[in-house]
C-alpha cells in the first residue's frame, strides 16, 4: 500500500484541527507544535485541503484554519484523496502491467485489498475518531505539553 506520510500527516492534522477548533480558528503553527509536523509541510497539505473544500482559512491576526465541513461528513478517505495520496496495494498502480507488461497472478488479490482499504477508510469519519477515548486522552496530553511549554525539540 502506498499510504505515505503525506496521507498520514493530513489525517493527523485534520483530526487535530477538528478537536481544537471549538476555540475558534487554529493556526498551522499550533498544529505543527502539537503534532511535530513541519510548518512548511502543513502549509502544502492545507493548501490542497482548502482547494478540496475540507478546510477554510481566515487571514490576519487571530487567523488560522477551521473545518469547512461537519466532522460527520468528512471520512478518512476524503482526506487522503484531497492530498493526492494513493490507496493502492498493487505494484503497478492498478494498471495491470507489472509482470513484463502483463497482469501478474496476484493482481486481482491486491486490487481487492485496495478496495477493502478504501472502504474501511470511507467508513470512518472525523467525528468517529474524535469520540474515541484514546484519541481524546492523547489530545489532552498534547495540549498540556503545549500549554506548559514542554514542547518536544523536534517541533521547533
Amino acid at each position: 500500500m502506498r499510504l505515505t506520510t503525506k496521507g498520514r500527516y493530513a489525517v493527523t492534522a485534520l483530526l487535530d484541527l477538528a478537536i481544537n477548533q471549538r476555540n475558534g480558528t487554529i493556526s498551522l503553527a499550533d498544529i505543527s507544535t502539537r503534532q511535530e509536523i513541519s510548518l512548511s509541510y502543513l502549509e502544502q497539505l492545507f493548501s490542497k485541503l482548502r482547494r478540496r473544500g475540507l478546510v477554510s482559512s481566515v487571514r490576519g491576526p487571530g487567523g488560522g484554519y477551521r473545518l469547512a465541513v461537519d466532522t460527520n461528513d468528512i471520512n478518512i478517505a476524503d482526506i487522503v484523496d484531497a492530498v493526492d495520496e494513493s490507496i493502492d496495494a498493487t505494484n503497478c498502480n492498478g494498471r495491470g502491467n507489472c509482470h513484463e507488461g502483463n497482469m501478474c497472478l496476484t493482481h486481482h488479490l491486491w486490487m481487492d485489498l485496495s478496495v477493502q482499504i478504501r472502504d474501511f477508510l470511507k467508513s470512518i469519519s472525523l467525528a468517529a475518531l474524535i469520540e474515541r477515548e484514546e484519541i481524546r486522552r492523547i489530545s489532552v496530553q498534547q495540549q498540556q505539553l503545549q500549554t506548559s511549554g514542554k514542547i518536544p525539540l523536534t517541533a521547533i
